[in-house]
């Protein structure tokens, strides 16, 4: 798909709005985006990074928001502090994902209903093969942890599982 505003990139932004439940829909390419800026035209107002520094001051301590510069979280290679972080919604480098990690862990968990890491989605109809795989390397991993910590009855338990699921995939 073409970008709508020059006709000359590929489209890699997809935008949709609904007002007054008329929905319309914008592609835009990299380039014409940035023009345009986080926001697009007639829009609320709320851009991702809004969004995203919501998610991050969800549970700030009011002391923290008060004094956010003061001895704040700040990553030794690029020298973004976290309050910073939390206003623009980007890192400003790699490192800053481990200097914010224990930050960060909240917010994903929130995210992700509980858990810390993505998985992403897998539609049904073509992904049966990626969620065995999938569940097997989960339960092998969980099946590791039980041995490491001599709980052979739960081991059990779980080989038995990994062994029914590996049978099933070789039908």
């Amino acid at each position: 798909m073409e970008c709508q505003e020059c006709h000359l990139r590929p489209a890699t932004l997809h935008f949709t709005k609904i007002v007054n439940g008329q929905k319309i829909e914008y592609h835009l390419c990299d380039h014409c985006a940035k023009e345009k800026g986080d926001i697009m035209a007639e829009s609320n107002g709320f851009s991702i990074h809004d969004l995203l520094s919501g998610l991050l001051n969800f549970e700030q301590p009011m002391e923290e928001k008060v004094n956010q510069h003061h001895g704040a979280l700040q990553c030794p290679t690029c020298g973004l502090t976290y309050p910073e972080f939390v206003k623009i919604g980007k890192f400003g480098c790699e490192d800053c994902y481990k200097t914010f990690n224990s930050k960060l862990d909240p917010v994903f968990r929130k995210i992700h209903g509980g858990n810390t890491i993505h998985k992403g989605k897998i539609p049904k109809r073509v992904g049966k093969d990626i969620s065995v795989k999938r569940k097997l390397k989960d339960l092998k991993e969980r099946l590791q942890r039980l041995v490491e910590n001599e709980e052979f009855e739960k081991a059990a338990e779980v080989r038995d599982e990994i062994r029914s699921l590996e049978n099933r995939g070789n039908r």
